[in-house]
């Protein structure tokens, strides 16, 4: 599969997807890059913005089998990665696998659970693998996570911290749609029976392991690969950002700048690109100062501010 095929079958999965989410195309190609690259997405909303359908539509689309994990606080890791149970009839404890085994898995309002949980899932997250009882089992491929954290309602709530946001490829926000948009979800309900909508696949497991290979043949000038480097070194020296974007996170945004590029048809990365990418790629980095954010400042004002610093590179288009 090369830029081009691929780039199609993203343009399919988007207008797929877009049949059942009521939502701005550069929210879904936000999703999409996230699972491209490889990475796990983290999406945060108001409840009722369609967090969860945006989730069970790309699995759908894509042809993936679909778990959702709804996180609680009294939900235990062994609730996630599954645990060995006895069997009478062979006298034996035999692994009984959890949510987690699936090609996506929604943790539904992750900061709802407390930390050993969340925590349960980095490994997966991390390796694709999980370890029970000291033995190790391999997640499926693909596997990405798609969770979702409601910005409001703290109370009982466990903020995810710094390391796990990490983990996180892209962070994404659907907001509130147009008068337009929400008429038209009543307008689909009404032609409709089912309350949630369906979504019929346009791809196949295999297919999109295939598509996520694309982008590692894309190809990243020099220069751009300087400006990412320089993107990610200029969020750590901002007087208003106590910890800027770790080398994890430098690396996820070259790698959202290649899969920007496959959305796009390109074999070759263009520094739009790494604009394109850099706030749903590192905003969910940066914890600010104490100070600045007493000051109202927010994570997306820094970035916006070191994106206007660093010089942007002269690449010619190939």
């Amino acid at each position: 599969m090369d830029a081009q095929d691929a780039s199609r079958a993203c343009r399919s999965v988007l207008e797929r997807v877009g049949e059942a989410v009521i939502a701005d195309e550069q929210f879904l190609e936000t999703v999409l890059i996230g699972v491209l690259a490889r990475g796990h997405v983290l999406l945060e909303d108001v409840p009722g913005t369609g967090k969860t359908l945006t989730a069970r539509s790309f699995a759908d689309a894509l042809g993936l089998s679909f778990q959702r994990v709804q996180f609680t606080p009294d939900l235990l890791p062994a609730d996630i990665t599954g645990s060995n149970i006895y069997d009478k009839s062979t006298g034996q404890f035999e692994f009984s696998p959890g949510p987690v085994f699936a090609n996506v898995v929604l943790a539904d309002e992750i900061n709802r659970a407390p930390p050993k949980t969340q925590a349960a899932l980095l490994e997966a997250m991390g390796e694709r693998q999980v370890t029970v009882d000291g033995e190790t089992h391999e997640l499926p491929e693909p596997f990405f996570v798609i969770a979702t954290q409601n910005p409001i309602e703290q109370e009982g709530t466990f903020a995810l911290p710094e390391a796990q946001r990490d983990r996180f490829a892209v962070k994404a926000e659907l907001g509130y749609p147009d008068r337009a948009g929400e008429r038209e979800l009543i307008d689909r309900r009404a032609d409709r029976d089912a309350k949630m909508p369906s979504v019929r696949s346009v791809l196949e497991g295999q297919s999109v392991t295939d598509l996520q290979d694309v982008p590692e043949t894309v190809r990243v000038d020099e220069k751009i690969r300087d400006y990412v480097v320089d993107l990610g070194r200029a969020t750590r020296e901002d007087e208003r950002v106590d910890v800027g974007v770790s080398p994890r996170g430098v690396q996820r945004l070259f790698e959202t700048a290649r899969a920007s590029a496959v959305v796009a048809g390109r074999e070759y990365v263009v520094p739009d690109d790494v604009k394109r990418v850099a706030g749903p790629t590192l905003r969910h980095r940066l914890v600010l100062t104490a100070e600045a954010s007493v000051r109202g400042v927010r994570p997306a004002d820094a970035l916006d501010d070191v994106l206007d610093r660093v010089a942007v590179p002269a690449v010619a288009d190939d």
